[in-house]
Protein backbone atom coordinates (compact mmCIF):
# COMPACT_ATOMS: atom_id res chain seq x y z
CA UNK A 1 0.00 0.00 0.00
CA UNK A 2 1.55 3.50 -0.89
CA UNK A 3 1.51 5.31 2.28
CA UNK A 4 1.64 8.78 1.00
CA UNK A 5 -1.64 7.62 -0.28
CA UNK A 6 -2.87 6.14 2.64
CA UNK A 7 -2.28 9.00 4.70
CA UNK A 8 -4.01 10.92 2.70
CA UNK A 9 -6.88 8.77 2.68
CA UNK A 10 -6.97 8.66 6.04
CA UNK A 11 -6.96 12.40 7.35
CA UNK A 12 -6.63 14.62 4.99
CA UNK A 13 -9.75 17.33 4.69
CA UNK A 14 -11.50 17.09 1.60
CA UNK A 15 -13.94 14.55 -0.56
CA UNK A 16 -13.84 11.88 -3.10
CA UNK A 17 -14.76 12.35 -6.58
CA UNK A 18 -17.00 10.20 -7.88
CA UNK A 19 -16.26 9.55 -11.65
CA UNK A 20 -17.42 6.37 -12.11
CA UNK A 21 -20.39 5.75 -13.75
CA UNK A 22 -20.47 2.65 -15.96
CA UNK A 23 -22.74 1.31 -18.51
CA UNK A 24 -26.23 1.35 -17.63
CA UNK A 25 -25.60 5.21 -15.92
CA UNK A 26 -23.46 6.85 -18.27
CA UNK A 27 -25.89 8.21 -20.84
CA UNK A 28 -27.71 9.96 -18.00
CA UNK A 29 -24.98 11.35 -17.04
CA UNK A 30 -24.07 12.51 -20.48
CA UNK A 31 -27.17 14.10 -20.93
CA UNK A 32 -27.21 15.92 -17.85
CA UNK A 33 -23.83 16.98 -19.32
CA UNK A 34 -25.85 18.10 -22.64
CA UNK A 35 -25.07 15.37 -24.91
CA UNK A 36 -28.08 13.78 -26.04
CA UNK A 37 -27.93 10.17 -26.85
CA UNK A 38 -27.91 10.23 -30.42
CA UNK A 39 -24.47 12.04 -30.21
CA UNK A 40 -23.12 8.35 -30.37
CA UNK A 41 -23.99 4.99 -32.43
CA UNK A 42 -22.46 2.70 -30.29
CA UNK A 43 -21.05 2.09 -27.07
CA UNK A 44 -17.44 2.47 -27.83
CA UNK A 45 -18.74 6.34 -28.93
CA UNK A 46 -20.70 6.89 -25.82
CA UNK A 47 -17.43 5.56 -23.36
CA UNK A 48 -15.33 7.93 -25.31
CA UNK A 49 -17.38 10.91 -24.77
CA UNK A 50 -17.76 10.09 -21.04
CA UNK A 51 -13.59 9.86 -20.92
CA UNK A 52 -13.90 13.12 -22.40
CA UNK A 53 -16.36 14.86 -19.83
CA UNK A 54 -14.25 13.09 -16.96
CA UNK A 55 -10.53 13.90 -17.96
CA UNK A 56 -12.01 17.94 -18.89
CA UNK A 57 -13.16 17.81 -14.86
CA UNK A 58 -9.71 16.00 -13.80
CA UNK A 59 -7.51 18.87 -16.04
CA UNK A 60 -9.40 21.85 -14.15
CA UNK A 61 -7.41 24.01 -12.47
CA UNK A 62 -9.80 23.61 -9.55
CA UNK A 63 -9.31 19.90 -9.51
CA UNK A 64 -6.63 18.74 -7.15
CA UNK A 65 -5.49 17.32 -3.98
CA UNK A 66 -6.23 20.70 -2.22
CA UNK A 67 -9.88 19.76 -2.02
CA UNK A 68 -10.43 16.63 -3.71
CA UNK A 69 -8.83 14.03 -1.57
CA UNK A 70 -9.81 11.01 -3.77
CA UNK A 71 -11.64 10.20 -6.84
CA UNK A 72 -13.35 7.06 -7.83
CA UNK A 73 -12.93 5.66 -11.21
CA UNK A 74 -14.82 3.28 -13.60
CA UNK A 75 -12.63 0.12 -15.03
CA UNK A 76 -12.83 1.96 -18.56
CA UNK A 77 -11.62 4.78 -17.05
CA UNK A 78 -8.49 3.20 -15.57
CA UNK A 79 -7.83 1.63 -18.71
CA UNK A 80 -7.51 5.05 -20.35
CA UNK A 81 -5.16 7.78 -20.89
CA UNK A 82 -5.03 11.27 -19.84
CA UNK A 83 -2.60 12.98 -22.28
CA UNK A 84 -0.89 10.01 -22.66
CA UNK A 85 -0.50 9.07 -18.95
CA UNK A 86 -2.83 6.33 -17.53
CA UNK A 87 -5.82 7.89 -15.52
CA UNK A 88 -4.61 6.71 -12.32
CA UNK A 89 -1.38 7.62 -12.49
CA UNK A 90 -2.15 10.89 -14.20
CA UNK A 91 -4.52 11.53 -10.89
CA UNK A 92 -1.35 11.02 -7.95
CA UNK A 93 1.25 12.44 -10.22
CA UNK A 94 -0.42 15.49 -11.59
CA UNK A 95 -3.36 16.24 -9.37
CA UNK A 96 -2.33 14.76 -5.98
CA UNK A 97 -5.67 12.96 -5.71
CA UNK A 98 -5.94 9.19 -4.30
CA UNK A 99 -7.07 6.77 -7.46
CA UNK A 100 -10.06 4.55 -6.19
CA UNK A 101 -11.90 1.86 -8.94
CA UNK A 102 -15.54 0.70 -8.81
CA UNK A 103 -15.50 -2.95 -8.99
CA UNK A 104 -18.94 -3.78 -9.31
CA UNK A 105 -20.75 -5.48 -12.16
CA UNK A 106 -23.93 -3.90 -10.82
CA UNK A 107 -26.91 -5.12 -9.08
CA UNK A 108 -28.80 -8.59 -9.09
CA UNK A 109 -32.56 -8.38 -8.63
CA UNK A 110 -34.17 -7.50 -5.96
CA UNK A 111 -35.06 -9.94 -3.14
CA UNK A 112 -35.51 -9.23 0.58
CA UNK A 113 -35.91 -5.75 0.68
CA UNK A 114 -32.29 -5.66 -1.22
CA UNK A 115 -30.22 -5.60 -4.43
CA UNK A 116 -26.90 -7.62 -3.61
CA UNK A 117 -23.90 -6.95 -6.15
CA UNK A 118 -23.85 -9.27 -8.94
CA UNK A 119 -21.24 -12.01 -9.30
CA UNK A 120 -17.83 -11.31 -9.67
CA UNK A 121 -15.93 -14.03 -11.15
CA UNK A 122 -13.23 -12.10 -12.68
CA UNK A 123 -12.53 -9.91 -9.64
CA UNK A 124 -8.91 -11.11 -8.73
CA UNK A 125 -7.88 -10.48 -11.91
CA UNK A 126 -9.56 -6.78 -12.43
CA UNK A 127 -7.79 -6.35 -8.86
CA UNK A 128 -4.59 -7.51 -9.79
CA UNK A 129 -4.63 -5.08 -12.78
CA UNK A 130 -5.96 -2.26 -10.38
CA UNK A 131 -2.51 -2.65 -8.27
CA UNK A 132 -0.51 -2.72 -11.24
CA UNK A 133 -2.10 0.69 -12.75
CA UNK A 134 -1.31 2.35 -9.49
CA UNK A 135 -4.90 1.83 -7.87
CA UNK A 136 -5.57 2.57 -3.79
CA UNK A 137 -8.86 1.30 -3.17
CA UNK A 138 -11.84 0.06 -4.54
CA UNK A 139 -15.63 0.51 -3.84
CA UNK A 140 -18.32 -1.68 -4.16
CA UNK A 141 -22.14 -0.98 -4.28
CA UNK A 142 -25.12 -2.79 -3.38
CA UNK A 143 -28.53 -1.42 -2.33
CA UNK A 144 -30.85 -1.17 0.55
CA UNK A 145 -34.74 -0.66 -0.57
CA UNK A 146 -36.47 -1.51 2.79
CA UNK A 147 -35.61 -1.84 6.53
CA UNK A 148 -35.59 -5.88 6.59
CA UNK A 149 -33.21 -7.59 8.91
CA UNK A 150 -32.55 -10.33 6.48
CA UNK A 151 -31.47 -8.31 3.32
CA UNK A 152 -29.71 -6.16 5.06
CA UNK A 153 -27.21 -9.35 6.93
CA UNK A 154 -26.97 -10.63 3.62
CA UNK A 155 -25.97 -7.28 1.70
CA UNK A 156 -23.51 -6.65 4.85
CA UNK A 157 -22.21 -9.83 5.08
CA UNK A 158 -21.61 -9.89 0.79
CA UNK A 159 -19.82 -6.73 0.75
CA UNK A 160 -17.37 -7.65 3.48
CA UNK A 161 -16.55 -10.68 1.48
CA UNK A 162 -15.56 -9.12 -1.31
CA UNK A 163 -14.37 -6.51 1.24
CA UNK A 164 -11.31 -9.60 2.34
CA UNK A 165 -10.71 -10.22 -1.33
CA UNK A 166 -9.59 -6.62 -1.82
CA UNK A 167 -7.48 -6.17 1.09
CA UNK A 168 -5.65 -9.43 0.25
CA UNK A 169 -4.12 -7.66 -3.00
CA UNK A 170 -3.26 -4.71 -0.69
CA UNK A 171 -5.78 -2.53 -1.61
CA UNK A 172 -8.28 -0.93 0.64
CA UNK A 173 -11.85 -1.37 0.14
CA UNK A 174 -14.43 1.56 0.17
CA UNK A 175 -18.13 -0.43 1.24
CA UNK A 176 -21.40 0.92 -0.33
CA UNK A 177 -24.28 -0.59 1.23
CA UNK A 178 -26.71 2.27 -0.10
CA UNK A 179 -30.16 3.02 1.53
CA UNK A 180 -32.48 4.51 -0.93
CA UNK A 181 -33.41 8.15 0.09
CA UNK A 182 -36.93 7.96 -0.73
CA UNK A 183 -38.15 4.82 1.24
CA UNK A 184 -40.83 5.30 3.96
CA UNK A 185 -38.84 2.63 6.41
CA UNK A 186 -35.54 4.83 5.61
CA UNK A 187 -34.33 5.51 9.13
CA UNK A 188 -35.21 1.83 10.71
CA UNK A 189 -32.87 0.56 7.61
CA UNK A 190 -30.02 2.56 8.83
CA UNK A 191 -30.44 1.58 12.17
CA UNK A 192 -29.96 -2.06 10.89
CA UNK A 193 -27.19 -1.56 8.72
CA UNK A 194 -25.52 0.30 11.87
CA UNK A 195 -25.92 -3.02 13.83
CA UNK A 196 -24.74 -5.05 11.37
CA UNK A 197 -21.77 -3.36 9.94
CA UNK A 198 -20.35 -2.91 13.66
CA UNK A 199 -20.66 -6.68 14.25
CA UNK A 200 -18.64 -7.23 10.98
CA UNK A 201 -16.42 -4.62 11.78
CA UNK A 202 -15.42 -5.63 15.43
CA UNK A 203 -14.51 -9.15 13.51
CA UNK A 204 -11.92 -7.89 11.03
CA UNK A 205 -8.51 -8.92 11.48
CA UNK A 206 -5.83 -6.86 13.64
CA UNK A 207 -4.47 -4.80 10.78
CA UNK A 208 -6.81 -4.06 8.24
CA UNK A 209 -9.60 -1.13 7.89
CA UNK A 210 -11.99 -0.14 5.41
CA UNK A 211 -14.01 2.40 4.42
CA UNK A 212 -17.87 3.29 4.32
CA UNK A 213 -19.66 5.09 2.13
CA UNK A 214 -23.07 5.66 2.83
CA UNK A 215 -26.06 7.36 1.97
CA UNK A 216 -26.40 10.63 5.09
CA UNK A 217 -28.77 9.62 7.25
CA UNK A 218 -32.10 10.87 8.65
CA UNK A 219 -30.81 10.74 12.48
CA UNK A 220 -28.06 13.31 12.00
CA UNK A 221 -24.53 11.86 13.45
CA UNK A 222 -25.99 7.90 13.64
CA UNK A 223 -23.00 6.63 11.85
CA UNK A 224 -20.33 8.60 14.33
CA UNK A 225 -19.90 4.80 16.19
CA UNK A 226 -18.22 4.33 12.37
CA UNK A 227 -16.28 7.35 11.88
CA UNK A 228 -14.17 6.66 15.48
CA UNK A 229 -14.10 2.97 14.48
CA UNK A 230 -10.79 1.81 14.38
CA UNK A 231 -10.98 -0.38 11.60
CA UNK A 232 -12.31 2.10 9.87
CA UNK A 233 -10.05 4.52 7.45
CA UNK A 234 -13.14 6.82 6.69
CA UNK A 235 -16.44 7.34 6.32
CA UNK A 236 -17.99 8.94 2.88
CA UNK A 237 -21.46 9.86 2.35
CA UNK A 238 -23.10 9.32 -1.45
CA UNK A 239 -25.16 12.45 -2.45
CA UNK A 240 -28.16 9.29 -3.54
CA UNK A 241 -30.41 11.54 -5.54
CA UNK A 242 -30.04 14.96 -3.16
CA UNK A 243 -29.26 18.13 -5.04
CA UNK A 244 -25.95 19.22 -4.18
CA UNK A 245 -27.61 21.86 -1.65
CA UNK A 246 -30.03 19.62 0.43
CA UNK A 247 -26.83 16.58 -0.28
CA UNK A 248 -24.29 19.61 1.81
CA UNK A 249 -26.67 21.19 4.20
CA UNK A 250 -27.05 16.97 5.34
CA UNK A 251 -23.75 16.18 4.95
CA UNK A 252 -22.89 19.39 7.70
CA UNK A 253 -24.92 17.92 10.42
CA UNK A 254 -22.67 14.60 10.15
CA UNK A 255 -19.03 14.98 12.29
CA UNK A 256 -16.24 13.72 10.85
CA UNK A 257 -18.15 12.30 7.49
CA UNK A 258 -16.79 13.43 3.98
CA UNK A 259 -18.67 13.71 0.76
CA UNK A 260 -18.17 11.31 -2.08
CA UNK A 261 -20.35 12.68 -4.29
CA UNK A 262 -21.08 11.87 -8.18
CA UNK A 263 -24.28 13.95 -9.90
CA UNK A 264 -24.09 16.66 -6.50
CA UNK A 265 -20.61 17.44 -8.08
CA UNK A 266 -21.19 17.70 -11.95
CA UNK A 267 -24.73 18.98 -11.43
CA UNK A 268 -25.02 22.45 -13.96
CA UNK A 269 -21.73 21.37 -16.25
CA UNK A 270 -21.94 21.00 -19.78
CA UNK A 271 -20.01 20.17 -22.71
CA UNK A 272 -21.54 23.36 -24.09
CA UNK A 273 -19.80 25.78 -21.77
CA UNK A 274 -16.52 27.46 -22.42
CA UNK A 275 -13.66 25.85 -20.50
CA UNK A 276 -13.49 29.44 -18.40
CA UNK A 277 -17.34 28.97 -17.75
CA UNK A 278 -17.16 25.01 -17.29
CA UNK A 279 -13.56 25.53 -14.19
CA UNK A 280 -15.92 28.46 -12.60
CA UNK A 281 -18.39 26.50 -12.15
CA UNK A 282 -16.50 23.20 -11.44
CA UNK A 283 -14.41 25.08 -8.70
CA UNK A 284 -17.27 26.96 -6.91
CA UNK A 285 -19.39 22.89 -6.86
CA UNK A 286 -16.08 21.79 -5.24
CA UNK A 287 -15.37 24.18 -2.88
CA UNK A 288 -18.86 24.09 -1.76
CA UNK A 289 -18.24 20.07 -1.27
CA UNK A 290 -14.88 20.65 0.45
CA UNK A 291 -16.57 23.36 3.20
CA UNK A 292 -19.16 20.77 4.07
CA UNK A 293 -17.05 17.82 4.44
CA UNK A 294 -14.61 19.65 6.76
CA UNK A 295 -17.36 22.20 8.85
CA UNK A 296 -17.13 20.17 11.39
Amino acid sequence: MNKEMAAQAENKDGFIAALDQSGGSTPKALRLYGIAEGAWSNDAEMFDLIHQMRARIIKSPAFTGDKVMGAILFEQTMDRDIDGTPTAQYLWEKRGVVPFLKIDKGLAPAADGVQLMKPMPDLDALLKRAVAKGIFGTKERSVIDAANPKGIAAIVAQQFEVAGQVLAHGLVPIIEPEVTISIADKAEAEDILLAELLKHLDGLPAGQKVMLKLTLPTKANLYKPLVDHPKVMRVVALSGGYSRDEANAKLMENDGVIASFSRALTEGLSAKQSDAEFNKLLGSAIDSIFEASRAR
